[in-house]
């Protein structure tokens, strides 16, 4: 019987801060990274489980000791008994009485628990010789809601609820897959928009993603309104009257901020404007949606657990949301508020800004067009041009839609080599990174 017999981490980062790649108003000089994990057994296939918490650099190495801290809850645990059962794996990571004294289900320890959930959903699809997206599209909808932690969430969804919505859209799952194989999933690119690149890298970039045949763009917000309206304007110019245009402010603002902001750029046509404000702000969001109409207001990428997502909802206080792969206790969380937007009928916009991101979450988007929601030609991914180069199996993207991953497993596994060269701090990027910094004068 196959055991998992180590949790090995990585601190793994690149160093994007020095083309401004990933800039934005709250993070000028982001260095993309990835506390990476590996879930491997003893099954003599080499069968082993991918994961990883994304971050911006400093700090990376406390979430990679976090995904340390989960080593004992994992490591001599069955496989069997961990892949047949992900619903109950995860509920035992998240109800550990000592972790959960840390959050509850929020932070650092919550993001490393999702990674690990997500090393355990690629063990089980590797085993299984299937893609992530395909594995949940072919479950019953009886075994999807069994994956579900409804705790916390049945004065909004309960069970029977999910469990109707499944089996609503069951019929048509042989349909869509078909059409998701033929068609791929719509994307939507933020690398034109990064709030550090020159006004002629923008417009060059922005003119470029319509040639590849993207029909959303995105850009950054939020420092200076002068500058922002500039850019829009820019940014509209180039991708011209028919492709969207989104914002994103990054929390920047307090509400009164956020309105006043926003109705100097309303006249740019905004698809949405993300983040307008702290993340955990509930009535701050359905304040803005408020003031702004129609404009749209969404967040969702630094939305901690599913319980913010269900007040989200409740309060009315987002037209869309973003889902991350990787900040929220994993897959069987992120199926908890797929569900929760479906009952809500609020379309989800993945968020993918950042390494390993964009791999992971077109799994996710997949499974929910296939077997929740049914719907995606109202939404997109986020598509991010940066660093898919280290990843086994890259996403593929064509004429702006992402293509259905093939391999069996969650796309999260990295290249040895990519791991290696960009270990913080002894890996031969960061060697010479250092070796490369001018000699301080000591003033």
């Amino acid at each position: 019987m196959a055991r998992i017999v180590a949790l090995d981490t990585f601190d793994v980062r690149f160093p994007t801060s020095r083309q401004l790649d990933g800039s934005d108003a709250m993070n000028p000089d982001p260095d993309y990274s990835a506390a990476y994990v590996t879930l491997r057994t003893d099954d003599p296939s080499g069968l082993a489980g991918h994961g990883l918490v994304f971050t911006i650099g400093r700090g990376n190495d406390v979430q990679t000791a976090a995904l340390q801290a989960l080593s004992h809850l994992v490591v001599g645990r069955e496989v069997d008994a961990v892949v047949d059962d992900l619903g109950g794996f995860a509920r035992s990571l998240t109800d550990d009485s000592q972790l959960r004294w840390l959050g509850p289900e929020k932070g650092v320890m919550h993001m490393a628990i999702g990674a690990v959930i997500n090393a355990a959903w690629d063990l089980a699809a590797r085993r299984a010789g299937k893609p992530v997206w395909r594995l949940i599209a072919e479950m019953t909808p009886e075994q999807i809601v069994g994956l579900v932690d409804f705790r916390y969430l049945t004065d909004a969804l309960t069970p029977d609820e999910a469990l109707a919505l499944l089996r609503a859209a069951e019929p048509g799952r042989a349909a869509r897959t078909a059409q998701l194989l033929e068609q791929g999933y719509p994307a939507y690119t933020t690398s034109p928009g990064w709030l550090g690149y020159p006004d002629e890298k923008l417009a060059r970039l922005a003119r470029e993603a319509v040639a590849d045949g993207f029909r959303t763009i995105k850009i950054k917000v939020g420092l200076n309104v002068e500058d922002d309206v500039r850019r829009c304007r820019i940014a509209r110019e180039a991708i011209g009257p028919d492709i969207a245009l989104a914002v994103d402010a990054n929390q920047r603002w307090d509400v009164g901020d956020a309105i006043a902001w926003m109705r100097r750029l309303a006249s740019f046509d905004l698809a949405w404007i993300e983040e307008p404000t702290s993340p955990d702000d509930v009535l701050g969001h359905a304040a803005i949606r408020r003031g702004i109409a129609p404009v749209p207001v969404s967040t969702g990428e630094h939305t901690h657990n599913r319980v913010m997502f269900k007040q989200l909802l409740q309060a009315g206080a987002v037209d869309l949301i973003q889902i991350d792969a990787a900040r929220v206790g994993g897959v069987n969380e992120n199926l908890a508020i797929l569900l929760l937007a479906a009952k809500f009928g609020v379309r989800v916009f993945p968020h993918a800004g950042g390494v390993g991101l964009c791999e992971l979450v077109q799994h996710l988007a997949m499974a929910d067009f296939i077997a929740i929601s049914g719907r995606m030609d109202d939404r997109a991914i986020e598509y991010v041009d940066h660093l898919h180069e280290h990843f086994v199996d890259p996403v593929r993207i064509r004429d702006g839609r992402y293509l259905a991953p093939m391999s069996p497993g969650f796309s999260a596994e990295m290249h040895g080599e990519s791991v290696r060269e960009h270990l913080f701090p002894e890996g031969r990027v960061w060697r010479e990174e250092r070796e490369e910094l001018p000699v301080s004068s000591g003033i």
